[in-house]
């Protein structure tokens, strides 16, 4: 049975000190803030303009490139989003390539082999800092602590053998060993791999962690070879870790509602407490308590929505909208919330890149495309790593926008196509037969 603690401060993380929490001081802010907020109904051109500066995007990749500009995305939103695909890039790196100057993928993953960053289960897998660690270590995996702890009392003899392999060897993956059969069965209710059930059940317990990746092909070491010992060593009580997860998911997208959208809130807690179990409803709660998330009343929004205490200033006197083009990752955390987009900015987004291709409205892999403060239209690009070059599959625009019509526009995209070339380590652009206007109109310098 859980225990039931009064929201504290102090046993919140800080701050400035690599994760984010409740500093000392920070109730009285954040009341000060919400006497100012709280009944005041925030306009759909604030709120717009408000998401995109906080996420970076007006303009887009503003950041100082480096690691320090990718650090302090990880810092902002507490997580990325991991997904291997990787036909227009990386969704990580397309995420941090819209925020980050001159971003390469090779940075991300120099983080990643420094220990840096490390890959939790937060909504979905991602890239958390390493120093949040401490507040990871109550992970849910794919079925819950009580089907991973029974994936190892059932398969113990192949558990022992696999974890004193790694313990002897150092990283492996699950290729390394001879599939052996168990009791476990995986999603749909075929007897799975017992190697592959324990070496998951052994990484959401904290014995072994994701040491490299060779394409989607994972290799696992314990946990003590991966992380700081000082990291290891910090014990954080569960409440505060549901807390503090809880608190990513608003610090990552920036105005969700108070029951998020979609799956943004899965594998944290069920939505009502129980006597054995706190519910995410108490832990919004408490957080709303702490000081910590601020409720707000939107323009054409129905419900309350949550503000991180930090960013009411921001909120309440966002900047103007630069005439500037981004591509934005499909699982940017931006688009997570798919009612906010309908009503706030007239977007309809769906993802369908796992729709039949007769279902599809759109294509296959689609980033959407923010001109200042606004959505206009699509872009399928593909990047030919063999060629050098970038496909330009489709582009699809909003109703009423009309590129040439827009001041800035055609100047802002080429620029925005100037820059995926970067990131695509392409030196052109491949455009699909019928998009000749389009290819006149966007045509690079780094192509002439």
């Amino acid at each position: 049975m859980w225990q039931r603690a009064p929201p504290s401060v102090s046993s919140t993380p800080v701050l400035g000190s690599g994760t984010h929490g409740l500093p000392i001081g920070f109730r009285d802010q954040a009341e000060r803030h919400a006497a100012s907020v709280l009944g005041v109904k925030v306009t759909a051109e604030a709120a717009r303009r408000f998401l995109v500066a906080r996420h970076f995007l007006a303009p887009p990749r503003s950041l100082a490139g480096g690691l320090d500009g990718v650090l302090e995305v990880f810092r902002k939103f507490g997580s990325i989003q991991f997904d291997p695909i990787a036909v227009a890039g990386r969704n990580h790196d397309l995420v941090l390539h819209a925020r980050v100057a001159g971003y390469e993928p090779d940075w991300c993953d120099e983080l990643y082999e420094r220990r840096e960053i490390f890959e939790a289960t937060n909504k979905a897998l991602s890239f958390v800092p390493t120093s949040e660690f401490p507040w990871f270590r109550h992970v849910m995996g794919r079925k819950g602590p009580r089907f991973h702890a029974a994936a190892l009392a059932e398969n113990a003899a192949v558990a022992e053998r696999v974890l004193e392999r790694i313990r002897a060897e150092g990283p492996l993956s699950s290729r390394d060993f001879e599939r052996e059969a168990g009791p476990t069965k995986d999603w749909f209710g075929m007897p799975e791999n017992a190697v592959r059930a324990v070496l998951e059940a052994y990484t959401v317990t904290g014995v072994i962690g994701l040491a490299r990746r060779d394409g989607n092909l994972r290799y696992y070491d314990l946990l003590e070879r991966l992380l700081p010992a000082e990291v290891l060593a910090r014990q954080v009580p569960e409440l505060e870790q549901l807390r503090h997860k809880m608190l990513s998911r608003y610090r990552a997208h920036g105005l969700l509602g108070l029951g998020g959208a979609g799956g943004t809130f899965d594998r944290i807690a069920p939505p009502k407490s129980t006597p054995e179990r706190v519910g995410r409803n108490e832990l919004r709660d408490d957080l709303v308590d702490l000081g910590a998330l601020v409720p707000v009343d939107l323009e054409a929004v129905r419900g309350k929505r949550l503000v991180l205490a930090e960013e009411v200033e921001l909120l309440e006197a966002p900047p103007e909208p630069t005439p500037s083009v981004a591509f934005v990752a499909p699982f940017d955390p931006l688009l997570w919330d798919t009612a906010l987009l309908s009503s706030l900015f007239a977007f309809d987004y769906v993802w369908e890149g796992f729709f039949p291709a007769a279902k599809r409205r759109w294509g296959y892999y689609v980033l959407p495309i923010v001109f200042g403060d606004r959505f206009v239209g699509r872009i399928e690009p593909r990047i030919d790593r063999d060629r050098a070059r970038v496909e330009v599959l489709d582009l699809w625009w909003e109703d009423g926008f009309t590129p040439r019509r827009a001041e800035g526009f055609v100047d802002a995209m080429r620029d925005g196509f100037r820059a995926y070339l970067r990131f695509a380590s392409a030196d052109r652009l491949d455009w699909a037969p019928h998009l000749v206007t389009e290819k006149r109109l966007f045509l690079t310098a780094a192509e002439r």
